[in-house]
C-alpha cells in the first residue's frame, strides 16, 4: 500500500496510509480529512487523491504553498522517494509497488531522505536591489526630518504621527478617533504636505450621497459637432490623501461607496470602471462622543482600517506651548520630504523586507490570543472577549511591523516591532462582551494584557 512517512513536523515518526480509489484533505482544521497540528499549515493544505496505483497531490491555494523535491507545485504525481512539503511539516513518498518489487529479497534499512536544503520561500520571494537596501538604511534620517517637519504645525503627539506615517507606507488605511479641537484634520493636511500628496477633505453629512464622494456623469453639449454626450466628472476621491472628517455621520450606502474605493483602488459608474492614482489613503475620523444620530461602523467595516489610532488630550507643556503658538500667528510652513514617488517605492520596499519563522509564530499567537474559542488563549481572553480578531489582523502585523523597521533604518523585523504596532491593529478589532463593559475593560486594556501574557517563541518552538 502506498503510503508517506512523516519526515518533519509535530507527528514526525508515524506514517500514513492511503487508501486505494480515494481521495482525502490534509491541512489544519478539524473539517480537514487528516489533520495536523502544524500552525504554518492552512486549514485546507492539499489534497491526495489515490487511482489505479497514480497518486496525485493537488495545492488548495494554500498560503504557504505545497513543495514537491523543493519545488512550488500546484498538481503533481508522485513518485517512490519524493519529499512532500506543506508548512512546516514534510513527508517523503514510499509506493507500494516498489515495496512488492523487494519484497522476498533481504534488504537494508533505508532511513528517508533528508528534506531537500533550499532558502525560505518567504526569502526566496524578496528581490530587493542594493538600492532598495540603501533606501531603508537612509529611511531613519529621513523619519526624524519628516517629525520636525510636522512638527512646525502639530505639537507633540510623536506616536501619532509615527502610527499614520507606518499606516500610510504599509499601504493600509487608518481610523482617527479623538475628541473635536484636536487637530485631527490639520494633522493629516499636514501629513499630505509633508509627503507631498493631493490631499482632499469631505465633511460627512447625514445627507451626503455616494455620487458626492466619487463623482456623477453629466450631460455635455459638444460645442463644435452640438452633440450630447455623458461626461464624468471627478470626485474628491480622486486624490492621494483622502481625510473622511466624521465617517460616522453618513448613512452606510455612502459609508459603503468610501470603502469600497479604499479596498478596490477603483470606482466604478455605470458600466466604467475609474482607477484611483497611487497612492492612495484614506484617513477617516471619528468622534467618541455625540452619538446621537450617528451611523457607527459594521465590525466588517473597521476590518478594512488597518489601523485605529486614538489621537488623546496633550500634555501640560505641549498645551501651553499650542495655546501660545496658536493666538500668537507663530505657524510656520512645512517642507516637503519625500515626494509620492518616494511613497510608492517604499511601499513596495517595505513589503520586500523579510521577516522570520520566529516573528510570524510570535504574529499568530498573539491574534489566536484575542479568540476566546481558541484552546491557549489566555484568561483574560475567555472572561472579557466576545469576538477575536481574524487572519487579516496578522497580516497587518507583519505589515506594520515591517514599516516600524524600515522607518527606524532596519531591513529586520522583530517582536518588538510587532508589540509596538499591536495596539492600532488589535484595538478595533477585539468586541468586548457584558463582564468587560461591567468592569471597565477596554480592548485597549485587553491587548495591552495579552503583550504581557504572550511570550515570545523560544528554540523549543522549532
Amino acid at each position: 500500500m502506498d503510503e508517506l512517512l512523516y519526515v518533519k513536523g509535530p507527528t514526525m515518526g508515524s506514517n500514513l496510509k492511503l487508501d486505494p480509489e480515494k481521495t482525502v484533505v490534509v491541512g489544519r482544521a478539524d473539517r480537514a480529512d487528516i489533520t495536523i497540528g502544524d500552525p504554518v499549515m492552512s486549514n485546507e493544505h492539499a489534497e491526495i487523491s489515490s487511482h489505479a496505483g497514480i497518486v496525485k497531490i493537488r495545492d488548495l491555494d494554500s498560503s504557504n504553498g505545497t513543495l514537491v523535491n523543493g519545488a512550488i507545485v500546484s498538481s503533481v504525481v508522485l513518485k517512490n522517494g519524493d519529499t512532500v512539503e506543506m508548512g512546516d511539516t514534510i513527508l517523503c513518498f514510499r509506493s507500494g509497488n516498489d515495496q512488492k518489487q523487494t519484497a522476498g529479497h533481504e534488504t537494508k534499512s533505508v532511513p528517508p531522505p533528508p528534506p531537500p536544503k533550499r532558502p525560505s520561500r518567504r526569502h526566496e520571494e524578496v528581490k530587493a536591489s542594493p538600492e532598495d537596501v540603501k533606501r531603508v538604511l537612509a529611511m531613519k534620517e529621513k523619519t526624524n526630518a519628516i517629525r520636525d517637519e510636522v512638527a512646525k504645525v502639530i505639537v507633540g503627539q510623536v506616536e501619532v504621527v509615527d502610527q499614520v506615517l507606518m499606516c500610510l507606507i504599509a499601504g493600509g488605511h487608518a481610523l482617527l478617533i479623538g475628541l473635536p479641537g484636536m487637530a485631527k484634520t490639520l494633522l493629516v493636511s499636514t501629513m499630505a504636505k509633508v509627503l507631498d500628496m493631493n490631499f482632499k477633505r469631505i465633511q460627512f453629512t447625514p445627507d451626503l450621497m455616494p455620487s458626492d464622494i466619487t463623482g456623477t456623469e453629466v450631460l455635455y453639449t459638444n460645442p463644435s459637432t452640438g452633440e450630447k454626450e455623458f461626461r464624468f466628472i471627478h470626485g474628491p476621491i480622486f486624490c492621494n490623501l483622502l481625510l473622511a472628517d466624521e465617517i460616522n455621520r453618513t448613512p452606510p450606502k455612502t459609508q459603503a461607496a468610501l470603502l469600497e474605493a479604499m479596498q478596490e483602488k477603483m470606482v466604478t459608474t455605470g458600466n466604467i470602471t475609474h482607477e484611483l492614482a497611487p497612492p492612495f489613503f484614506v484617513l477617516a475620523t471619528q468622534n467618541p462622543i455625540e452619538q446621537e444620530g450617528t451611523y457607527p461602523l459594521p465590525e466588517a467595516q473597521l476590518d478594512r482600517f488597518m489601523f485605529n489610532i486614538w489621537v488623546d488630550y496633550p500634555q501640560k507643556h505641549e498645551e501651553h506651548e499650542i495655546v501660545s503658538t496658536t493666538t500668537a500667528g507663530g505657524f510656520k510652513e512645512p517642507n516637503a520630504v519625500l515626494t509620492q514617488e518616494d511613497v510608492i517605492e517604499l511601499q513596495r520596499v517595505v513589503r520586500q523586507i523579510p521577516v522570520s519563522d520566529h516573528v510570524v509564530r510570535y504574529v499568530i499567537e498573539l491574534v489566536r490570543a484575542t479568540r476566546p474559542s481558541c484552546e491557549e488563549a489566555p484568561e483574560v481572553t475567555k472572561k472579557y472577549v466576545s469576538t477575536g480578531a481574524g487572519p487579516r489582523a496578522g497580516q497587518y502585523l507583519v505589515l506594520a511591523g515591517k514599516a516600524r523597521a524600515a522607518l527606524e533604518g532596519r531591513i529586520h523585523v522583530s517582536c518588538s516591532d510587532i508589540r509596538g504596532a499591536a495596539v492600532p491593529v488589535l484595538r478595533h478589532r477585539i468586541l468586548t462582551n457584558f463582564s468587560a463593559d461591567s468592569e471597565g475593560m477596554t480592548s485597549m486594556d485587553i491587548v495591552n494584557q495579552l503583550i504581557k501574557d504572550v511570550p515570545e517563541p523560544d528554540e523549543n518552538a522549532y
